[in-house]
């Protein structure tokens, strides 16, 4: 003779791990794929979220070197994810940071940026705080645009085709400065 309590009670307990244990591994594959989409992405013009790499501790006052990084990556606040994209970014001679903006307006991240200027900027494999501000001065906006050109002219592979030399700024051509944060 079984007691029906004893195999009923078996019963339920075997039919509440599956419960438990399913959402449980949903969780943790969701968790595993943003790490791993953060960890590859922004790629191409797919965004991404969470920059990761070695966090710069100091300032940068000259930022020349970054004349030497096809893309910039940054990372702006956007609500409950943070949002990462690939951008072209250009020091000016005096060692300013500028982040380029195609036809920028009612892009996420740059609505993103202008609410929220914390940033994270990542250059090959260092990231960077950084605050970023929109520049809408016409003489500040056409030397951003020169050096945008130069670096892309110097750079023997750049990830855009580069406008000539000496192009007019087109319009709809936003720029960011960018400016360390400690």
């Amino acid at each position: 003779m079984t007691d029906d309590r004893t195999i009923g009670g078996q019963l339920v307990k075997a039919l509440r791990r599956p419960a438990i244990a399913a959402p449980a591994a949903l969780v943790v594959l969701l968790v595993i794929g943003f790490y791993g989409w953060s960890a590859t992405c922004p790629c191409d013009r797919a965004p991404g979220a969470v920059l990761f790499g070695a966090e710069q501790e100091f300032p940068v006052d000259d930022w020349t070197f970054a004349n030497q990084v096809t893309l910039c990556q940054i990372q702006v606040n956007a609500g409950v994810l943070p949002h990462a994209i690939n951008l072209n970014c250009f020091a000016n001679g005096d060692g300013d940071l500028y982040l380029s903006c195609s036809n920028c307006d009612g892009k996420r991240w740059s609505g993103f940026a202008i609410r929220d200027g914390r940033a994270r900027l990542r250059l090959d494999r260092t990231v960077y705080p950084v605050h970023v501000t929109r520049i809408v001065d016409p003489a500040e906006l056409d030397m951003a645009w020169v050096a945008r050109l130069d670096k892309l002219h110097s750079l023997e592979e750049p990830a855009n085709p580069p406008a000539p030399l000496g192009s007019p700024r087109p319009d709809g051509w936003w720029t960011f400065r960018v400016l360390s944060r400690s």
